[in-house]
């Protein structure tokens, strides 16, 4: 999966998403990487409706993850009936990813969503994909798999 997507403004997140989804393959795990600001929930919230989330998604930033529901006749890869988005960024220690039983979540055959991937390094699955983020001078934004 290598591809770029532009998003020239918010209105544009539902095309982006289902272009994103359209590519997505049997890929379950995705890492995105963004400074601060940049979109990463939003963007991921526009993922989950295209998916075919039943659930509102929000930033799990002291949650650390949320989990939301997928419709039965949704087209998430694999027939998942969940998504889970993941924020590491408020993780500080190894035993908190520990704590947490990643395991059980990257093994479930569920989409798996990752904001601040930087901070569970080494806890990640060997098959994340990586997405960029880049906010673009225009305040528009290129999304990079």
């Amino acid at each position: 999966m290598k591809m770029n997507i532009s998003i020239s403004n918010i209105e544009d997140l539902p095309r982006a998403a289902a272009e994103f989804v359209a590519a997505m393959g049997d890929n379950r795990h995705f890492a995105f990487h963004a400074p601060m600001g940049a979109g990463k929930t939003t963007f991921i919230s526009a993922l989950c409706a295209a998916l075919g989330s039943e659930d509102e998604a929000s930033s799990p930033t002291f949650s650390i993850v949320n989990e939301y529901a997928v419709a039965p006749d949704a087209v998430a890869p694999g027939g998942s009936d969940k998504i889970y988005h993941f924020d590491f960024y408020r993780v500080e220690t190894v035993e908190e990813l520990l704590d947490m039983g990643l395991d059980d979540y990257w093994d479930s055959g569920s989409v798996c969503l990752m904001e601040w991937p930087e901070n569970a390094l080494g806890f990640l699955p060997d098959d994340t994909v990586d997405v960029r983020i880049e906010v673009l001078p225009d305040d528009s934004r290129m999304l990079t798999v």
